[in-house]
């Protein structure tokens, strides 16, 4: 039996003309259990039996399926991980130097303010706001020292 997350990425993917193969789960299965978006080789280094042009074809169809999520960073890789939709509502950190990404989830009140203050500066422009989405872009602690 499918798990909510096989079910629901096997929906988007019918509704885009795809099909929910072995390797596009195997993906996901990845993504869900990462800490932090992952790039390429971090997802091909947890999974070996992945094909690398596999890896590219299929986030690219699962990216436009809205099953994930794509955050581009300074470095040479993307970072790729499961969209919100289906894991937590959260924000990243990215660092200008080394590329590395983190999530960063905000209280609730903060949230709140923040949705309302964004809600008010898209009425202004006349856009009807659906959701946010925050990058906070800086040098990681690492980068710092």
């Amino acid at each position: 039996m499918p798990n909510d997350l096989d079910r629901i990425a096997s929906t988007r993917l019918r509704r885009d003309g795809q099909r929910y193969t072995k390797n596009r789960q195997e993906l996901l299965e990845v993504l869900a259990a990462a800490s932090a978006p992952l790039t390429i080789p971090e997802i091909i280094e947890r999974r070996d039996d992945l094909a690398q042009s596999s890896v590219y074809r299929n986030l690219s169809i699962l990216e436009r399926a809205g099953v994930v999520q794509k955050i581009v960073t300074a470095d040479e890789w993307a970072r790729f991980e499961l969209a919100e939709d289906l894991t937590e509502h959260h924000h990243h950190l990215i660092c200008s130097s080394c590329g590395s990404v983190a999530d960063v989830t905000l209280s609730e009140d903060l949230e709140r303010t923040l949705n309302l203050t964004l809600a008010k500066a898209a009425r202004r422009a006349g856009f009807r706001l659906d959701h946010h989405r925050l990058d906070l872009v800086g040098r990681c602690a690492i980068c710092v020292r």
